[in-house]
């Protein structure tokens, strides 16, 4: 079985599970789920962030199965059950965001439009909600509305200044250092402690993903490395330039986590301001892995999801 279904994490029932081969050649693990209830109301692309991978959907899937949508998750390249792309299959490394934007048209072409009823949505987490922008131009004409949960668009609170950041990554790389980590090192988190964490303040469910790091290490990956910090940083300023915000036509709602502390929520606020059809909202005293966190913070972000998505109601 290509998905991993553990006791503590199980899997939702009727998932049909593959690999898909993108134009340049990379195997993308996905898997799709059929709505449980009728009628069906068209597909969810859920799409997590960096270092995830399908198993963590779980728990959303079945939400969003239950409010009638088919369901597809996969894995971005470099990590989970996909193609790595270093050695070393621990280093988080990407050349360029573009190849991501592979990685959904591979997903909409060989999957969603084959297989999944339209219309199509996107529900996307922090990296996830990144590529979707930068990929949405591609995508008018197809998915009708992106919900973007804690958005990647800029670095937050840090020791050193975002530009500083971007000029060291990108001297490493010019010096052909992209390889090497730079923050968080080959650790995956399975050892972290829950107190003090900057992800979720739900002991159950960090509790659940840490046991799911330690058992199957082999879908986790470590920390960013130089490579890809840098294209991430030139992927926020593409996005970030008015010109580009103006081929955005998919109406979007950026949904911030109050207490987040991994990416800026000012970049959120000012990025929706940018958008022709762009709301946002901030969903207080929550942490950065929204659809990981305490039920109360939780279930306010699937509310903000059935308020925007039409006939999502659950």
């Amino acid at each position: 079985m290509l998905l991993k279904n553990p006791d503590y994490n199980p899997m939702p029932e009727g998932a049909i599970s593959g690999l898909v081969t993108t134009s340049d050649g990379i195997k993308l693990r996905f898997a799709r789920w059929k709505a449980t209830t009728k009628p069906a109301k068209g597909t969810v692309l859920v799409l997590h962030g960096r270092s995830e991978y399908i198993e963590r959907t779980y728990e959303t899937v079945a939400d969003i199965t239950r409010r009638g949508f088919d369901v597809i998750s996969f894995d971005w390249r470099g990590q989970g059950g996909s193609s790595r792309l270093l050695e070393n299959p621990r280093r988080g490394y990407i050349d360029d965001f573009n190849e991501y934007t592979i990685d959904l048209e591979t997903i909409m072409n060989e999957v969603a439009l084959p297989d999944c009823k339209a219309p199509y949505y996107i529900l996307a987490h922090s990296t996830g909600s990144l590529i979707s922008i930068l990929s949405a131009p591609k995508f008018s004409n197809s998915i009708k509305r992106m919900v973007l949960a804690a958005p990647f668009l800029g670095l937050g609170k840090q020791p050193i200044p975002t530009s500083m950041v971007r000029f060291l990554a990108g001297t490493l790389c010019m010096f052909g250092l992209g390889e090497i980590y730079m923050a968080g090192g080959a650790s995956g988190g399975e050892n972290q402690p829950f107190e003090g964490n900057i992800h979720s303040s739900d002991p159950d469910r960090f509790a659940r993903n840490k046991k799911f790091l330690k058992d199957y290490p082999e879908l986790t990956i470590g920390g960013p490395t130089a490579a890809w910090v840098y294209a991430s940083c030139r992927t926020m300023d593409e996005i970030n330039d008015i010109d580009f915000c103006k081929t955005i036509k998919i109406p979007t709602l950026l949904v911030s986590a109050g207490n987040d502390t991994i990416v800026s929520n000012r970049a959120i606020e000012s990025f929706s301001r940018k958008l022709r059809s762009g709301k946002s909202l901030t969903i207080d005293g929550a942490k950065h892995e929204l659809l990981q966190e305490r039920d109360i913070y939780r279930e306010q972000l699937l509310a903000a999801f059935d308020s925007f998505i039409p006939g999502s109601e659950g």
